[in-house]
């Protein structure tokens, strides 16, 4: 019989505090080479032979905003986005988190950052998929910026902040003795129990939108929606009711919510799915 903790899937994210120099150096080289692919794939189209094996056609480049950058305002902006969530995943690696990075978890943790962050660069540089309307990707184009450009980089930016400020909100709170083996219910976390994996999933959705349109944005939106509802969650949960019992997990039909007890944070979290 399976226990309890494999039947909610694998945690990617070691609960064990402790250093790990190998991993968080691998982790850490993994993420600072991503974005250089992004760079390669925007400016050079790096992968045009696999887009073209399927039949699309390559966006024209635009005009670069400054020669030695070789970006167009579009592509700039979405290799800007693909370099922030590899420098706030680093940020929070080496400033933010206690728990180890061990190998076993840098790899797959970069490797899916590294798919699809590069799925977004080429259905964007591909004709068909881009959220490049009409191709325009200049400033002086008169469908610059498109509203999928517009719509995700306000969801990637609001996102990237919903998370960064949490997580620090968290670690100031934990660094104070008084508090150790407490969840934090506060801040931003006072609005909602996993407010951090909110601003991942707008992040993620946004970052999606502005490069490959709505049906792309809504299926990446809807991919983590998903897994964090039916997998981190149930997992992070089930660690936190370990640390400290009065921390009740409760599972229904619905959506997430947190209800404040007496001397107790009563956390439900309910299925997406039956």
């Amino acid at each position: 019989m399976s226990s309890p903790n494999n039947d909610l899937g694998h945690d990617f994210v070691s609960r064990i505090k402790r250093p790990s120099p190998l991993g968080s150096t691998v982790f850490v080289g993994l993420r600072l080479a991503e974005p250089l692919v992004q760079h390669a794939i925007l400016s050079r189209n790096l992968g045009s032979s696999f887009i073209n094996r399927f039949g699309g056609e390559l966006l024209p480049f635009g005009t670069p905003v400054e020669p030695c950058i070789g970006l167009s305002p579009y592509r700039l902006i979405l290799f800007l986005m693909s370099a922030g969530c590899s420098l706030k995943q680093i940020f929070w690696l080496t400033s933010l988190a206690e728990q180890e990075m061990p190998v076993k978890n840098a790899l797959p943790i970069s490797a899916a950052n590294f798919i699809i962050n590069t799925l977004n660069s080429l259905f964007f540089i591909n004709k068909f998929t881009s959220a490049a309307t009409d191709g325009a990707q200049d400033l002086d184009d008169s469908e610059f910026p498109s509203i999928p450009l517009l719509v995700g980089s306000t969801a990637y930016v609001t996102g990237v902040l919903l998370e960064l400020v949490s997580e620090i909100q968290r670690k100031r709170f934990k660094k104070d003795s008084r508090n150790k083996g407490k969840n934090y219910s506060g801040g931003l976390f006072s609005l909602a129990r996993h407010i951090n994996y909110t601003g991942h999933i707008l992040m993620r959705g946004g970052y999606a939108l502005a490069a490959g349109g709505w049906i792309w944005g809504g299926l990446i939106t809807a991919f983590f929606v998903r897994d964090f509802a039916t997998r981190a969650i149930p997992i992070l949960d089930n660690y936190c009711q370990k640390r400290e019992p009065t921390f009740q997990f409760m599972t229904m039909a619905g959506f997430s919510s947190v209800v404040q007890g007496r001397g107790a944070t009563v956390c439900i979290v309910q299925e997406l799915s039956r």
